[in-house]
């Protein structure tokens, strides 16, 4: 009997496709997810899942998740940004807005008597349902034990609620409760610097207590979530912590800033790990803390940064939203001005073209990215007209970005292959267009189909041997 009397055509063509490109399916096909734990690749650059397959970390800082909404409304929240393409969410066990002394939405408190090792049941069964709806949607739950301002930092006044003995317990405890949950990943810190040694010494042992309640050390997935900081993020105090698994920064919310020179500060450090920025500058935010001198961020000012980012060394992005991340609504007090509520936000822009990010650079053998700017050659300006650079370690493809849709040379001989194929591709709408084909020698300038604010564009050129799908598919 014929195989098209048995499976329909396309089933066919994808069995023959799988058998002809060995790997296609786990090098593309990342809109699929898996009920694996992650881990660190073994060049020590990216994430994977426990049998390999690469993973794109595309998260959304939900900050106040399990404080702020209801189980319904968090469900409602979880499949928008699954849809989306999101894998992770960021979110924090003992809230920033008041998570230790009002309620949250079912009306319950983490802990009695603010004390670590009391924590509530009710609270934490709100919590696991959450984590468990979050699992279902195929989304990793990044889990901050804490906001940092409960712990002795830079920012805040007195020492906490945390000492080296409770922070140790909590984190056991709470890492004892999803030791057997694949869908989380720990982030210490929460958006503050240590202040001094005591501090330090806490956040250590609370990644102890996590690491012991988890199963002994490399069972758990832990970084560090700090405060913007010159010249790295977490690698200025733990990047020789063997519990760091990888590093992460915030680099703020002005606009335009050179968030790439961080990554690349990590990217270079020995030893290797993982970098990414951990929170960006959101959109709907107000730009440097004033709206009314400089206006809200734009998705164009958010979508630069994910590529800047990437290009840049980092294994993923974290897009934000101003509205989302304190899930803005009529009852609550507003935090520095967002312009609308969370229900209103969720279909923002740049939420669409954060996906369109993660489509793009998965189209390519993703684990064999290295950053490159030697391919460039002349003017690659700065500020907000940035030009950059991303390559396959193996020459067989190159992405170049533009920021505001300025020309760049390109030296096509440090590619593989004979010949290249080109393709403009829009991080606006994900659509790509073929772009010619060129002999993969000396020089040549290329010119974005157009320019200026909230124009700007990806160069992919492909070795055209190698047969890649079209950028983004």
């Amino acid at each position: 009997m014929a195989p098209s009397s048995l499976f329909p055509r396309r089933v066919v063509l994808l069995l023959l496709v799988a058998l002809l490109l060995p790997g296609t399916v786990a090098l593309y096909a990342q809109d699929r997810y898996k009920k694996q734990r992650l881990k660190v690749s073994d060049n020590r650059r990216f994430l994977v899942y426990e049998d390999g397959t690469p993973f794109f970390w595309l998260a959304d800082t939900g900050w106040e998740l399990f404080h702020r909404l209801t189980l319904k409304e968090a469900r409602q929240y979880l499949h928008n940004r699954r849809k989306k393409g999101f894998t992770v969410i960021q979110a924090v066990v003992l809230a920033e807005e008041g998570g230790l002394h009002v309620p949250n939405a079912e009306g319950h408190l983490p802990l009695h008597g603010d004390d670590p090792m009391q924590p509530d049941e009710a609270y934490f069964r709100d919590m696991d349902a959450v984590i468990k709806a979050a699992a279902r949607e195929g989304i990793f739950i990044a889990l901050l034990p804490t906001w940092g301002s409960n712990v002795r930092n830079t920012r805040d006044k007195g020492d906490g609620i945390f000492t080296v003995d409770n922070a140790r317990g909590y984190g056991r405890f709470l890492a004892g409760r999803y030791k057997d949950q694949w869908n989380i990943i720990w982030i210490l810190g929460g958006d503050r610097l240590p202040r001094d040694a005591k501090s330090l010494a806490i956040w250590r042992a609370m990644a102890q207590g996590i690491e012991a309640g988890a199963g002994g050390a490399g069972r758990a997935l832990i970084t560090y979530h700090p405060q913007p900081h010159e010249p790295g993020g977490s690698s200025d105090w733990f990047h020789r912590d063997a519990w760091l698994d990888f590093n992460m920064h915030q680099t703020g919310h002005c606009k335009d800033d050179a968030v790439y020179l961080k990554i690349t500060h990590d990217y270079n450090l020995q030893p290797v790990k993982p970098v990414l920025d951990g929170e960006s500058l959101y959109e709907d935010h107000p730009i440097c803390f004033d709206a009314k001198k400089y206006g809200y961020s734009k998705a164009a000012d958010v979508r630069k940064k994910f590529y800047w980012d990437l290009f840049a060394g980092a294994f993923g992005i974290t897009y934000g939203c101003h509205d989302i991340w304190q899930f803005n609504a009529p009852q609550r007090q507003p935090v520095n001005g967002p312009p609308r509520y969370w229900y209103d936000a969720l279909d923002l822009p740049g939420a669409f073209q954060a996906g369109i990010v993660k489509r793009l650079m998965c189209s390519r053998p993703f684990l064999q990215r290295i950053p490159d700017n030697s391919i460039l050659t002349g003017d690659r300006h700065s500020g907000a007209d940035y030009i950059t650079a991303t390559r396959a370690s193996d020459g067989s493809y190159a992405m170049v970005y533009s920021a505001t849709g300025q020309p760049f040379t390109v030296q096509l001989g440090k590619l593989q292959g004979d010949e290249l194929k080109a393709w403009w591709f829009s991080p606006r709408d994900g659509k790509a267009a073929a772009a010619g084909t060129f002999p993969a020698r000396g020089e040549k300038r290329f010119t974005p189909p157009s320019s200026g604010y909230d124009n700007d564009w990806v160069l992919v050129l492909d070795d055209a041997g190698r047969h890649f799908p079209a950028p983004g598919r």
